[in-house]
């Protein structure tokens, strides 16, 4: 019996991994803290030095001409949601669409084509995509346009959207899988209703990764939207965005431009992060009825 109960005590942790552990918890910690004061400093910044210029006349009116003091970046506003929907409509469902057949089917010479393809295609700068596509599309309508300028940035967003789809599926146990084939489920109806809904969080983040990456990007939308200093809602016509009106405010030699780019990088930072959070809690709900 004292032997039994003996061995059954707990042994007391050594030294050493105490405080290996205590370190590898402080390296963590002060990771975090290395990548969130940056973060927090450029948006403090931002607030600081953009806060004083937002004003409803801001978020209603367009662009006053140059020299003359006033006006807004209303068109810009919309004319992001405009680019940043089409580009969703293209990237979300061939990202995705991608993702699976890598996961599920791309165990292949094709599938590792199409995985060195989308790995080449992060890397490739946001500028020579809208080069691409001025050529493969500007050129041939003759004219800037909303659309041209979403299927650039849905270009971008298929490789990153398609990787981390791929890396969560895989993720998920085979037995999961298995246990479907054992009730007569096809392998389709398994990786749409059981695979993908099994690694739903993971894909919606790879998504919303790729949206916040290209709906800041300035450089494609310079060959494809090109920008408008009126309303546009017609896909075939140039259009304004927030990112493309900072720049052109940036570089201007006008103080109230300067000030309003300052107002236009601000709204664009905290509509990405609302549309982000918006996503994340929508989902999140829609997760915990479905459970």
């Amino acid at each position: 019996m004292p032997d039994s109960v003996s061995a059954s005590a707990p042994q007391e942790v050594s030294l050493w991994r105490r405080v290996t552990n205590q370190g590898a918890t402080t390296f963590a910690v002060l990771a975090v803290i290395f990548v969130l004061v940056p973060l927090l400093a450029i948006f403090v910044y931002l607030v600081i030095k953009g806060i004083g210029s937002v004003n409803l006349a801001f978020l209603t009116q367009t662009p006053k001409p140059p020299g003359e003091v006033g006006g807004g970046m209303a068109n810009a506003i919309v004319g992001t949601g405009l680019i940043l929907a089409i580009a969703s409509v293209i990237g979300l469902p061939l990202g995705i669409g991608s993702g699976i057949y890598l996961a599920e089917y791309g165990r292949n010479r094709f599938g590792d084509l199409i995985r060195f393809t989308a790995d080449v295609l992060n890397g490739v700068p946001s500028i020579v995509i809208g080069i691409a596509v001025y050529s493969l599309i500007v050129v041939r309508q003759k004219h800037f346009s909303a659309f041209s300028g979403g299927v650039a940035l849905g270009i971008m967003m298929v490789p990153t959207i398609a990787r981390a789809t791929e890396e969560m599926l895989l993720m998920v146990p085979n037995v999961v899988r298995e246990a479907a084939y054992g009730l007569g489920i096809p392998k389709w109806r398994t990786t749409l209703s059981i695979s993908l809904r099994t690694a739903s969080a993971g894909v919606i983040t790879g998504c919303m990764l790729a949206f916040a990456r290209v709906a800041g990007e300035t450089a494609p939308l310079l060959f494809t939207a090109f920008g408008n200093q009126f309303w546009n809602l017609k896909l075939n016509q140039p259009t304004a965005a927030l990112s493309l009106q900072v720049f052109t405010y940036a570089i201007s030699p006008y103080d109230d431009w300067h000030k309003q780019a300052w107002a236009g990088a601000l709204i664009l930072i905290v509509l990405i992060v609302a549309a982000v959070a918006a996503v994340r809690i929508t989902t999140s709900r829609g997760m915990m009825k479905g459970a």
